[in-house]
């Protein structure tokens, strides 16, 4: 068994444990005397405190907008709620301004164009005419020309072989045989060359000259010189392509042997 001395010395630090007692009610009340006791006990305190002061500025905030609302709708003044920005009363004031300008010009344009409107249908009144364009009368459907290249004599069975049709028969027969049918022709332009400059080019023109054939023309010649004293016949005829054959034409120029060496086609255009 320990002995009683060994005690004593509670006693003696009886101030440690009054101290404590009365901190611990503190915590209990929230006093926050417990700051001076340790860190932990204090971050506590300090949390207490800033969400205190969130709360005020939350409410803060409300208010100030209920406060903005009321005003512009006008059911309230700048002071009700708390004291509200000044900047931003101004700008609600401009932006008020700002829309009814805009009405008004919106008001004033509508009304510019139906003067407008107005004064065009007077004007077109005073010319005579209406705003509305006159309907066109109905177009006559075209005479059928009973002449007409479109005409179908075998078009229908059921048409009756009388007099009539007959007739037209005969009429389109007569007209389509009296008719031209095209011709297609074509220009050349011959190149006949010699053997040398002793040739008779005069006489060699004649020859080609006097090839005759159906759909066959002969134009303008002239001498072109070749080189070395040697001059060329360039001559230029008009053929029907169904009638005249080039290499046929060739053959017989080429033919005249004594005094052709050979024959070109320096140009062929259709007509």
């Amino acid at each position: 068994m320990a002995h009683p001395l060994l005690f004593d010395g509670t006693w003696t630090q009886q101030w440690k444990y009054e101290s404590a007692e009365a901190f611990y009610q503190q915590v209990l009340s929230g006093t926050g005397g417990a700051q001076s006791q340790g860190t932990n006990v204090s971050h506590g305190s300090n949390l207490k405190s800033e969400i205190a002061k969130a709360r005020q500025n939350i409410h803060k905030a409300l208010n100030d907008l209920v406060c903005v609302h009321c005003v512009v709708q006008g059911t309230g003044d700048s002071t009700s709620g708390g004291a509200v920005d000044q900047q931003v009363l101004n700008r609600i004031k401009s932006l008020e301004t700002e829309n009814k300008n805009l009405k008004k010009s919106s008001q004033d344009l509508t009304s510019l164009v139906k003067k407008l409107e107005a004064r065009v249908a007077a004007l077109e009144l005073a010319n005579g005419g209406s705003s509305a364009p006159a309907s066109k009368p109905a177009e006559k459907p075209a005479a059928k020309d009973e002449d007409s290249d479109d005409f179908d004599p075998f078009g229908s069975e059921s048409e009756s072989e009388d007099e009539e049709t007959k007739k037209r028969v005969a009429e389109y027969t007569a007209k389509k045989a009296k008719k031209t049918a095209i011709i297609a022709k074509s220009s050349l332009l011959l190149d006949v060359k010699p053997w040398d400059d002793e040739t008779d080019m005069k006489e060699m023109e004649r020859l080609v000259r006097s090839i005759e054939m159906e759909g066959l023309v002969w134009g303008q010649a002239k001498l072109i010189p070749v080189g070395y004293g040697i001059k060329k016949l360039q001559i230029n005829c008009v053929i029907e392509d169904d009638k005249v054959s080039t290499d046929d034409l060739e053959e017989k120029i080429v033919g005249f042997e004594d005094l052709v060496q050979s024959m070109d086609i320096a140009a062929f255009n259709k007509i």
